[in-house]
């Protein structure tokens, strides 16, 4: 990953959802170094696209324990599911042990459901609108 500084490719390498999907792992991980070189464009996505502050977003980006990835999830699940990003992001707080495949089942949106599916979708249209091809193995 040229371009990013050590420390950002170590944290992009270590960088372990646990979604329980392979492919929106991979995505999230993406996410990550979009977001990273474009977060004004992840920011607009997330509060035109999935109804979250612009504000919010851009003071989670902020915080170390939180990437682009982990933000995207929270806020597309909590889309999903009804709930707002700022129950989602405080479930993933209270605890993630599991990955991101724990809290999406406490949210009965466990991989394989219809909702994980429109999950799957949800990714599929960032990255169109980003014109960003989906990343690969």
């Amino acid at each position: 990953m040229v371009g990013l500084p050590a420390f950002a490719q170590e944290d992009v390498d270590n960088y372990a959802p646990a979604t329980g999907d392979t492919s929106v792992d991979r995505h999230l991980a993406d996410i990550n170094e979009y977001a990273s070189r474009y977060p004004a464009a992840f920011a607009d996505e997330m509060a035109r696209y999935y109804a979250v502050p612009r504000a919010y977003v851009e003071a989670m980006q902020q915080q170390p324990d939180w990437t682009a990835g982990d933000i995207f999830m929270a806020c597309a699940l909590a889309q999903i599911v009804g709930q707002p990003c700022r129950a989602v992001v405080r479930e993933w707080s209270r605890d993630h042990e599991g990955g991101w495949k724990a809290v999406a089942g406490r949210l009965q949106a466990e991989p394989g459901s219809a909702q994980y599916r429109r999950l799957r979708s949800a990714i599929d249209a960032s990255y169109a609108r980003w014109d960003r091809p989906s990343p690969r193995d």
